[in-house]
Parts: structure tokens; C-alpha cells; sequence
């Protein structure tokens, strides 16, 4: 298996994160926040656009199957 990673941000993760999984290939889907300035913020403080996070998914993928 040739396994990567890649990271997107693209608005609200859960989105990302529900057409992503059900990809041929695709074999994990985390979805979370990167950036800002709150250290360990909830999901209500990120979507205020207070702390100054993004919304991101990283997936783990065969890039035999996929490709980025």
C-alpha cells in the first residue's frame, strides 16, 4: 500500500469529512482545526470566527488507488 496524508481546509469539515470517506482508496478521515490563536477551542468558538482557526480534514489514502 502506498499511503500519504493530506490536509484540506475548504469551510466546515464535516462536509469534507462525509464525501471524502466514501472515496475508493481513502482509508482514514480526521477531521479538526489548525491555526488560530485559543489554544484547544470548541467547536462553537471556532465557527463564531473569533479564534482564528480553519476548519480541516487530513486523510490517510492508498496513492495507488487515488491520487492527490
Amino acid at each position: 500500500m502506498n499511503k500519504q496524508v493530506a490536509t484540506f481546509g475548504g469551510g466546515c469539515f464535516w462536509c469534507i469529512e462525509a464525501v471524502v470517506q466514501r472515496l475508493e482508496g481513502v482509508d482514514k478521515v480526521v477531521s479538526g482545526y489548525t491555526g488560530g490563536e485559543v489554544e484547544n477551542p470548541s467547536y462553537r468558538e471556532v465557527c463564531s470566527g473569533t479564534t482564528g482557526h480553519a476548519e480541516v480534514v487530513q486523510v490517510t489514502f492508498d496513492a495507488d488507488i487515488i491520487s492527490y
